[in-house]
């Protein structure tokens, strides 16, 4: 009995034993090959993939409508432009689908077959709108999460008449969590798609977690496009997609500090300034229901903002801004009307040199994405 009981022990601690030396090569793993993207990295402007059919057999006249934007080599002051936002969410949140990391059910899309869809069906939304700039996060180039579908090729497909610049936050290890179905590795980004020519574009890294929980979120940023106009000032784009408030104060203050300072310089350079994205921010909240609302979905702190920049949101009456959709609803659960949680997370920062002439928020029920469309019209002044 003694003797049984003996071996019972030994393969127990052996087992224990394995699971540990298995565990503590996980965890070197994990912090060997965690690296950040480099600050102020320069980024690849891409052409629109069919400016070549427009260009073949042009030997006179002006341009055809389809390329004479994207051959403009400035914007014009006082003409009226436009921009949508627009987190995709990998390809995966179809109005069913629920996420692990906010207490629901999958690690991965239901299928490559869905995420391709997914994606598929929001490129074609957006080109519906037909904007001048779209500004989309949460774009995968080869995740496990969503099959390794190239989702900005998709895009690129969708909105072939644009131009588009790549700027790459998430560049995972793997992922061995959920055990049951492990998120795996992750290559993820932001992109901007513009009718009119980009001279140049640039990636900014925020300031991130450096505890363990860096493990679980995104390598934040934020990229910064420039656009001539034809008085010789610029049209600066920022587009980002910032930390969720839960994870520090410092985070969120240090995140909203560095782009504060970078949207103040340019705009003291006499250049025109138009922020958009997922801001992880109640738009619509006062820092005075901080304590009624998501810790995950704090009051984005107006006071932060630099002199001479506004939230559109914010020139909305207050009948106009309550009655606006809310852009993204909780994934803890699928999408239930009046049940499950919504918020305005997403939207656009403008500098005072650009007039807002028409702002929504685009209700299509959250078929795409955890995330729906803004929509704005602006005027440079």
């Amino acid at each position: 009995m003694k003797k049984t009981v003996k071996k019972i022990f030994k393969v127990l601690g052996i087992v224990l034993g394995v699971i540990l030396l298995v565990l503590i090569a996980y965890i070197i793993y994990l912090y060997a090959s965690y690296h950040r993207i480099e600050d102020n990295l320069v980024l690849e402007v891409e052409s629109a993939p069919d400016a070549g059919e427009d260009l073949e057999g042009l030997t006179s006249g002006a341009l055809p409508a389809s390329a004479s934007a994207r051959y403009n080599t400035a914007l014009t002051a006082g003409e009226t432009y436009s921009a949508l936002t627009y987190n995709l969410g990998f390809g995966a949140y179809t109005p069913d689908f629920s996420f692990f990391m906010d207490g629901g059910r999958s690690s991965w899309a239901k299928s490559k077959e869905s995420v391709q869809n997914t994606i598929q069906g929001a490129g074609e939304l957006i080109a519906s709108y037909e904007p001048d700039f779209a500004l989309l996060q949460e774009v995968d180039l080869d995740s496990t999460r969503s099959y390794h579908v190239n989702e900005y090729s998709i895009l690129k497909t969708c909105l072939s008449s644009y131009n588009s610049v790549f700027a790459q936050n998430y560049d995972s290890a793997f992922l061995f969590y959920p055990f049951t179905q492990p998120h795996g590795s992750s290559k993820s980004g932001l992109a901007l798609f513009s009718r009119y020519l980009v001279t140049d574009s640039l990636r900014r890294s925020f300031p991130v977690s450096t505890s363990f929980s860096k493990f679980f979120d995104l390598d934040r940023c934020y990229s910064i496009s420039r656009l001539p106009v034809d008085n010789g000032k610029e049209l600066v784009i920022f587009e980002l997609h910032m930390s969720a408030y839960g994870n520090s104060d410092a985070i969120r203050e240090g995140q909203i500090r560095m782009l504060a300072d970078d949207m103040q310089k340019e705009y003291e350079a006499g250049n025109y300034v138009l922020c958009g994205g997922d801001f992880n921010h109640d738009l619509k909240a006062s820092e005075d229901d901080s304590e009624n609302l998501e810790s995950w979905a704090y009051p984005f702190p107006r006071a932060s903002l630099p002199d001479h920049f506004s939230f559109c949101i914010d020139q909305l009456t207050d009948e106009e801004r309550d009655s606006l959709w809310d852009s993204a609803r909780n994934a803890d659960m699928e999408y239930v009307p009046g049940e499950t949680y919504t918020v305005t997370l997403d939207g656009f920062i403008i500098s005072d040199n650009i007039e807002c002439v028409s702002y929504d928020n685009i209700n299509t029920g959250y078929t795409y994405s955890d995330h729906d469309p803004v929509y704005l019209e602006f005027t440079l002044k």
